[in-house]
């Protein structure tokens, strides 16, 4: 554990405010859950909960199930972070977090496809630069309750191949299915 010399009361009604600058590291914002954790010697331990990190056993076999079904580099996300992938390096993209045009397009519900082989493509990870990755992509929100909690995408590093509405109906029915797995 990580000393960040910062010290703060609990207020009357019980609360602790979170330093802005640890909110901002740990990217935690106004309503995000939080899974409190307490230790043997007493500390308290304050987790980012993502609802679909709870399935990340059963979302590693989702993305297996699509890669091998079409062919492609298939990712779930959570919030913050890829917590699964199948059909590609998995040290590329498996914990790494998403970078901060995919968190976006979370917040605004969209989904994305890209332009067919064009040299833009949308940095899945925090660590991919402006280079060319890959050739073709959709990306989908998975909405749970109204909120979006997380994406499913499909990759493709191949220059000849573009996505199209199969790879988007299938993106969209794991979407709709994860996020239905949540609300139960």
């Amino acid at each position: 554990m990580k000393a960040t010399g910062v010290v703060r009361r609990i207020d009357d009604l019980g609360r602790v405010v979170i330093p802005k600058e640890i909110r901002k590291t740990l990217r935690v914002r106004e309503g995000d859950p939080l899974e409190i954790f307490t230790d043997r010697e007493g500390q308290i331990i304050l987790k980012k909960y993502s609802p679909i990190g709870e399935l990340s056993e059963f979302a590693t076999e989702y993305a297996e199930t699509l890669s091998k079904t079409t062919g492609h580099i298939a990712c779930i996300t959570d919030k913050d972070t890829i917590i699964a992938v199948s059909g590609g390096a998995k040290k590329e993209y498996l914990e790494q977090n998403i970078s901060n045009e995919l968190e976006q397009l979370m917040e605004d519900k969209e989904i994305y496809t890209s332009k067919e082989n064009s040299d833009i493509a949308m940095p899945i990870t925090k660590n991919d630069k402006s280079e060319r990755k890959y050739n073709s992509q959709v990306v989908y929100p998975i909405i749970s309750n109204g909120d979006t909690i997380g994406t499913v995408i499909l990759l493709s590093k191949d220059t000849n191949i573009k996505m199209n509405d199969v790879e988007k109906k299938v993106a969209q029915s794991a979407a709709t299915f994860l996020g239905s797995q949540m609300e139960i």
